[in-house]
């Protein structure tokens, strides 16, 4: 059974910095992207960032561009999300995501590209 457990989540102050994780387990993803997506109150759940599978390369949403920063440790079967900087409107349920698509070559991850999610953690960020 696959389990994707995020951790890290909180209450911090605007302008401060929390690292979320999110750790794996019942299989690997070393050949697939793996990802973290957002759900604010009343808002859909969407796109944060993503990393392929290599490591390497990384995308993020545009709001979060230059602040939040996503890696990996496979070894661990582990993913990361770096949040500096935080803004009252990254307030939201974060989840990590695993992607359906083994190998993938593109530059587009949706909700409907993921194959395996976790449970969620809030970050709240007072202003």
């Amino acid at each position: 059974q696959v389990q994707l457990v995020e951790s890290g989540g909180g209450l911090v102050q605007a302008g401060g910095s929390l690292r979320l994780s999110c750790a794996a387990s019942g299989r690997t993803f070393n050949n697939y992207a793996l990802g973290w997506f957002r759900q604010a109150p009343g808002k859909e759940r969407g796109f944060v960032a993503a990393i392929k599978w290599g490591g390497i390369r990384t995308y993020y949403a545009d709001s979060v561009q230059g602040r939040f920063t996503i890696s990996r440790d496979n070894a661990k079967n582990t993913w990361y999300l770096q949040m500096n900087s935080l803004k009252p409107e990254d307030t939201a349920v974060y989840y990590c995501a695993a992607d359906s698509r083994r190998y993938y070559s593109g530059t587009y991850f949706s909700n409907d590209d993921m194959a395996f999610w976790g449970k969620g953690t809030l970050v709240t960020v007072s202003s």
